[in-house]
């Protein structure tokens, strides 16, 4: 149930979630599934209505589409979500006439599903919030999480409001510039692009077909991707100081640019929402754990979005990490110790590096005008197009198919 500061809160829960995205929601969803009997806070500073502006869509992996499922999610989901039917990578300049398509990816995984379907943001957390105030989660808004102290069997966490609250564990799911991970002294791998990630979405007159493209451009990568309807959601990279200059244009001289990346394919365009944009980087946390505390999503990991990863990893986060809790509840263990978090941090911190690692150097292989690396690169998408071993890896990859996944990323129950 939702509550706001000014009610009576209770004392002590056995687990209190700093942050009401799509990671914490997700997280207590799956540890209240499991386990009825453990009591869920997730605090969230972002008031009921703010959801509503969030402009963003994300990809949701095959993967991911299993755990919302296993989770009773992804029925009420589906009926809005676009599949991905195709996928084509590009490389080119924006004033080039024609864009050669380098590399293809059609969408067909096992059982005819695609690998990934698009869901906007603000569904997701809509339907994340419905389960859980269904489930009995004690939600919590316009608050968040002023300060905390741990001791060795618990955690005293500190409200904006001044209600102090006793947890076995926090998880600290704030966000890439997460307060509370800098308050438990836990340091960061950090290097900003100099980019920001500028996010609309856009009307067409003709229907994409439920083919997403990426255009890799010397600015960074344009991204198209297909929603419901003749809509499509961009992910626009381009050097912070000319996003800025695009975003303080008047809206005719922005759709003038944004036409000359996206085409005319579809017929006319035209901005559908907000524009809004978000600084790039690289951020990864050297560690995940401490004794009563915890990292997950983007306070753990934040990483370039050229290939679509960021909400997938989070998910991954929050399946790994309610099943490390659950399972160590059913024998008798303390979830909240280091020795017990260790299994959550040791199945994460690996993927989360290696997908932080790829992302960088996709980054800097790409967002470049430099001739010698445009046909270094137009040659090695050719040849990837080429090989459908090759092709049906990174499809695999992009689906999330893992055997070694957490069990609601392979669609069972925890």
């Amino acid at each position: 149930m939702a509550k706001n500061a000014k009610l009576k809160l209770p004392i002590s829960v056995d687990i209190l979630i700093a942050g009401g995205g799509y990671v914490g929601l997700s997280c207590a969803v799956a540890i209240k599934d499991a386990a009825p009997h453990l009591s869920v806070m997730v605090v969230d500073p972002v008031p009921e209505h703010a959801v509503e502006n969030d402009e963003r869509a994300s990809a949701i992996a095959a993967d991911a589409s299993r755990m919302l499922d296993a989770l009773g999610l992804w029925k009420g989901l589906v009926k809005n979500a676009q599949p991905i039917n195709e996928m084509i990578v590009t490389d080119s300049k924006v004033s080039d006439v024609t864009r050669p398509v380098f590399l293809t990816f059609s969408n067909e995984q096992e059982e005819d599903q695609p690998f990934a379907h698009m869901v906007e943001n603000r569904e997701l957390v809509k339907a994340l919030r419905k389960k859980g105030d269904g489930d009995g989660i004690i939600r919590i808004t316009e608050n968040g999480v002023a300060d905390f102290e741990t001791e060795v069997t618990k955690t005293v966490v500190t409200l904006n409001s001044g209600d102090t609250i006793s947890t076995r564990l926090l998880v600290a799911c704030d966000g890439v510039r997460s307060r509370l991970r800098e308050m438990a002294g836990i340091q960061t791998v950090h290097w900003p692009y100099d980019q920001k990630g500028i996010v609309c979405t856009v009307e067409h007159e003709r229907p994409h077909e439920g083919r997403a493209e990426e255009h890799f451009l010397p600015a960074g990568p344009f991204a198209i991707l297909p929603l419901k309807g003749n809509r499509s959601s961009l992910v626009w990279t381009e050097s912070s100081h000319d996003a800025d200059r695009l975003l303080a244009q008047d809206e005719m001289i922005f759709e003038t640019e944004l036409e000359q990346r996206f085409g005319f394919k579809l017929g006319d365009i035209k901005l559908a929402s907000k524009v809004q944009a978000f600084p790039l980087g690289l951020r990864l946390a050297r560690e995940f754990v401490r004794n009563r505390f915890v990292l997950a999503g983007d306070a753990a990991h934040g990483i370039h979005p050229i290939a679509g990863q960021g909400l997938n990893l989070g998910f991954k986060d929050a399946a790994a990490l309610a099943e490390t809790i659950v399972e160590a509840d059913r024998l008798g263990l303390d979830f909240g110790t280091v020795d017990v978090l260790e299994r959550y941090q040791i199945w994460r911190r690996f993927d989360t590096v290696q997908m932080g690692i790829v992302t960088d150097v996709m980054n800097r292989l790409f967002s470049n005008d430099n001739g010698f690396l445009r046909g270094l690169r137009s040659f090695g998408l050719g040849v990837v197009d080429r090989m459908p071993a090759m092709k049906k890896y990174f499809i695999n990859q992009a689906a999330g198919e893992d055997t070694a996944a957490p069990k609601l990323l392979r669609g069972e129950t925890i």
